[in-house]
């Protein structure tokens, strides 16, 4: 992180940003352009923060498989969790949690060198607007997306850097190097409790600022107060501050309707009424096969989804209702064959994936249980990429409020997400106890699945992998049907990169 050129990094950001709006195309030559410039005035400064959204979904590090944010989704989210089954055992090394303590592995160097470079974005921003030409208005809006998209970073990046809250001696534990500014030289590791009280008061401000401004949005794409909601609710709720997660998961679903089936059925790759933040997605710039799309989109032309499509877990499979929308989304292989070893479907059962969902690419391997829920826009893989929806606020509300021993509240929150939506009529909830708990994880599991966040929930919960291979009634490959406890792998901590410390002589 030392060697990051902060001006070198935003000026890549503001020139990359044009997809996302075409009069932004309307600007000096980066030659020509200084850090001064590009916050003379809050037109440019605007520009920045477009930038910081691009960088969500740029390739880095030369190597394909690192797409921005979707990356984080799919190798530390869906691959090393328990419900996201593909036949890749020449993978087993990243799926079963084996990098969290090669220090030299770029796995393990990714997200921070990812984030970090948002965060010296975003600081650049934060740091120069109050002093650009333009309404005080726009001054505060800005610098309030600044601080949301730190926020958000920090709080990623402690959850693969950090102990889970409940391990850490309540914040005692180590946490991160908290850069506010433009410098790069040593800097120590925070306490994981600094960390969360930065994104907090990140949050706290920029929430008065989104109020002071009187702006808003004009696309799904940028930050505005819900976005800050989200990231805080989702913060609370990992930090174990149940309170706040229930006030800010409510604040935060307050505008964004729950999507209708036929908006469930759409394919995730285009910002609805529930949806609170995307990255931009567009046929005009794309990462072609490389991006996150041409990784999971069931109907994509790349051969990562032609030849290893993502499938649900069959023992969550299993466990969605009959009368649950949700479970049309995947490929149910009752009354037909399939390879018992690797999964893929028999001629039958490949011929009846073709007649529910004709637009699979015409040569694609079908396997039992592949997924049908994400799809692409466009070919290779192209598509608006979700970060928060008001599903979510609902389930991270209904968690808040068993642990605020309000069994009646967390049950009227999946009653109203599971049956008042519409996506399952016949479904109900008196649970209580542990058992309302286990609901809760359920039903996470099941509307977030291949979205990034099965490996985070298992790890802040403090649960264990434990996958199953054809034999044993799952269907995960032999290499990849592992148990990972929560006190193995480092518990599931990645360790601070030698990148860092090569340069960071402030961590011991």
């Amino acid at each position: 992180m030392k060697n990051l050129n902060i001006i070198a990094c935003l000026l890549a950001a503001l020139v990359l940003s044009t997809s996302c709006e075409k009069d932004y195309l309307d600007t000096k030559p980066t030659s020509e352009t200084a850090t001064s410039t590009i916050f003379e005035t809050t037109a440019g400064a605007a520009l920045a923060v477009n930038g910081l959204n691009k960088l969500t979904t740029m390739q880095y590090l030369g190597s394909q498989g690192f797409n921005g944010e979707g990356t984080i989704k799919m190798y530390y989210g869906n691959y090393p969790g328990n419900y996201f089954s593909v036949n890749l055992p020449g993978w087993a090394s990243v799926i079963n949690s084996q990098y969290h303590e090669n220090i030299t592995s770029i796995y393990l160097y990714y997200p921070w060198y990812y984030y970090y470079r948002i965060i010296g974005n975003a600081n650049a921003i934060i740091l120069n607007i109050d002093n650009a030409t333009g309404p005080q208005s726009e001054k505060d809006f800005i610098k309030a997306q600044a601080l949301t998209y730190r926020a958000y970073c920090y709080f990623m990046l402690s959850q693969l850097y950090c102990e889970r809250w409940k391990d850490s001696n309540n914040g005692a534990s180590k946490g991160l190097v908290l850069r506010l500014d433009a410098s790069t030289g040593d800097m120590p590791l925070s306490t994981l409790a600094e960390v969360y009280q930065q994104v907090y008061a990140d949050l706290d401000q920029a929430i008065a600022l989104y109020t002071s401004s009187g702006l808003n949005r004009t696309g799904n794409y940028e930050m505005n107060k819900d976005v800050a909601y989200a990231v805080y609710a989702r913060a609370a709720i990992t930090r174990q501050d149940y309170t706040k997660a229930k006030t800010m998961a409510a604040n935060a679903r307050a505008n964004y309707p729950l999507m209708t089936n036929a908006m469930y059925k759409a394919g995730f790759y285009s910002p609805n009424q529930e949806w609170i933040w995307s990255c931009w997605g567009s046929s005009e710039e794309t990462l072609y096969f490389y991006s996150y799309f041409a990784y999971i989109a069931y109907n994509s032309s790349a051969s990562a989804v032609r030849t290893y499509p993502k499938c649900i877990s069959k023992e969550l499979f299993e466990k969605i209702p009959s009368t649950d929308i949700r479970k049309s989304l995947f490929l149910d292989p009752t009354g037909y064959t399939y390879n018992t070893s690797t999964g893929v479907a028999s001629t039958a059962l490949k011929t009846r994936a073709f007649q529910l969902f004709p637009n699979l690419y015409s040569t694609a391997t079908v396997y039992a249980y592949m997924q049908f829920k994400i799809a692409a826009a466009d070919l290779p893989g192209v598509g608006h990429l979700n970060n928060f929806r008001s599903a979510e606020m609902y389930l991270i509300g209904a968690e808040a409020e068993y642990f605020l021993n309000n069994p009646t509240g967390a049950q009227n929150l999946l009653i109203e997400l599971n049956k008042t939506s519409g996506r399952d009529p016949s479904y109900t909830c008196t649970k209580t106890g542990q058992a309302l708990l286990d609901e809760i994880k359920l039903y996470r599991a099941i509307e977030l699945w291949g979205e990034g966040f099965d490996w985070f929930d298992l790890k802040r919960w403090g649960d264990s992998v434990q996958r199953k291979n054809f034999a044993s009634g799952g269907n995960f490959v032999a290499t990849l049907d592992v148990t990972i406890q929560p006190n193995e792998a480092n518990k599931w901590t990645w360790m601070i990169p030698q990148r860092e410390t090569d340069y960071n002589k402030a961590i011991k």
